[in-house]
């Protein structure tokens, strides 16, 4: 089996490593990813400027671009043969809920969905992974076995990635898997405004507090509850129950 792993948090990131480390007790591994940290990019491409891959060990390159970038130019550029899997991560952080929306993490799944690939995103769900790294390593065997299991399915979902979020808690203190559905988070206070060395007034996106809402399948309650959570996402947003009022909010004139 053939895996692509990627990532948003860049090729030194200490999750991505935990990725591959347990992606290579199944399967040969090709590594391309962005040669620094490029959180919350989205689905973005890079237009305005050429890419340049450097190789940093055999199958390993950093390109100085986005996951979404990473994604395209490995697999229409870098590797002989197209991988059977792209794996996206492990993030430093949770993304759960509206996340999906701007994770260069999911966003790399994604790219990897729509070249036909099937994808898979992998978080994981700590504040601080300075402080929870020891958890994180000890999870790489509980990886192993999602994996095969993820990448046995005798029909992988068509048109759809599986966003996985790894609970902080140690190994031994997981409590299973969950198959969720995304629920929704709220921030405030996000916005802070201070001043540059000149006076004038700037503004930093980050930070604030978060509140989470949502039924009890929902991937923020299997985390807390200290399940892995598994999202199924498609890339068709389309709202079909609308579709299907058509008739009743528009009539030709």
């Amino acid at each position: 089996m053939r895996f692509l792993c990627t990532n948003d948090d860049g090729i030194l990131a200490h999750g991505l490593d935990c990725l591959v480390r347990a992606a290579e007790q199944i399967g040969d591994v090709t590594v391309v990813a962005p040669d620094r940290e490029q959180s919350a990019t989205s689905h973005s491409l890079t237009l305005h400027h050429p890419l340049r891959p450097v190789r940093r060990g055999e199958h390993r390159f950093q390109v100085d671009g986005t996951p979404t970038d990473c994604v395209m130019l490995a697999v229409e550029a870098l590797m002989d043969t197209r991988p059977d899997f792209v794996l996206s991560g492990i993030n430093h952080g949770q993304n759960m809920g509206e996340d999906v929306l701007y994770s260069g993490t999911v966003s790399a799944a994604m790219e990897g969905l729509a070249l036909g690939i099937p994808s898979v995103a992998f978080s994981f769900a700590g504040g601080d992974l300075r402080a929870d790294i020891a958890k994180l390593d000890e999870q790489v065997e509980l990886l192993v076995p999602l994996l095969r299991h993820l990448t046995s399915l005798p029909a992988f979902p068509e048109g759809t990635l599986l966003n996985v979020n790894l609970p902080p808690l140690r190994a031994d203190e997981i409590k299973g898997i969950r198959l969720t559905r995304l629920g929704r988070r709220v921030y405030s206070n996000s916005i802070q405004p201070m001043q540059d060395p000149w006076g004038r007034k700037i503004f930093w996106i980050g930070g604030g507090e978060i509140s989470w809402t949502g039924s009890d399948d929902s991937d923020f309650q299997a985390i807390r509850d200290g399940f892995v959570s598994v999202t199924p996402l498609h890339l068709d947003l389309t709202h079909r129950d609308m579709l299907e009022t058509s008739e009743r909010w528009w009539r030709a004139p």
